[in-house]
C-alpha cells in the first residue's frame, strides 16, 4: 500500500516535527492489513474502512501526536457501552464512540504498536456491527 499523494503533500508543505512519527503510524495503518486507505481530514491524515472514517491524526499542537477513533462526522445514536474493550488503559474516551490515543515519540508509538493495531481492528468491526443494527 503507498501513501496517498495528496496526504504526503500536505504533510510537506508543514515541515512538523513529528513528521518520522506520522509516516510511522501511516505506514502501520497501511501495512496492517485491516484494509484502510487515507485522506485528510480536520488538517490531518485520516484512515477510512471501506469508505468510513474511522481513525484521524490530531498533528496540532505538534509536541504530541493523538490519534481519534470515531465513526465519521455524522451524529449518529451513541452505543450504550463502549465500543471496545481497552485492558491496556490506552485509549482516553470522549464517549463510548470516541476515544483519543496519545503519542509523545516514536519510542512510544512502536512499543504500542500491536496493542495499537488490535484496538483499530476491534474499533472497526464494532463500528461496523454498530452501524448495522
Amino acid at each position: 500500500m503507498q501513501f496517498n499523494s495528496d496526504v504526503t503533500d500536505f504533510l510537506d508543505s508543514l515541515n512538523h516535527p513529528m513528521r518520522e512519527e506520522i509516516d510511522y503510524l501511516r505506514n502501520l495503518f497501511l501495512q496492517s492489513g485491516l484494509g484502510l486507505s487515507e485522506n485528510i481530514k480536520w488538517n490531518g491524515p485520516n484512515f477510512m474502512h471501506e469508505g468510513l472514517d474511522r481513525f484521524t491524526m490530531k498533528i496540532h499542537p505538534s509536541t504530541k501526536i493523538q490519534l481519534i477513533l470515531h465513526r465519521g462526522a455524522k451524529v449518529l445514536n451513541h452505543p450504550k457501552n463502549r465500543l471496545v474493550e481497552d485492558p491496556t488503559k490506552l485509549m482516553s474516551w470522549k464517549s463510548n464512540d470516541r476515544a483519543v490515543l496519545t503519542f509523545n515519540n516514536k519510542a512510544e508509538i512502536i512499543a504500542q504498536s500491536p496493542e495499537l493495531i488490535r484496538i483499530c481492528s476491534d474499533w472497526i468491526k464494532a463500528s461496523n456491527e454498530h452501524v448495522s443494527r
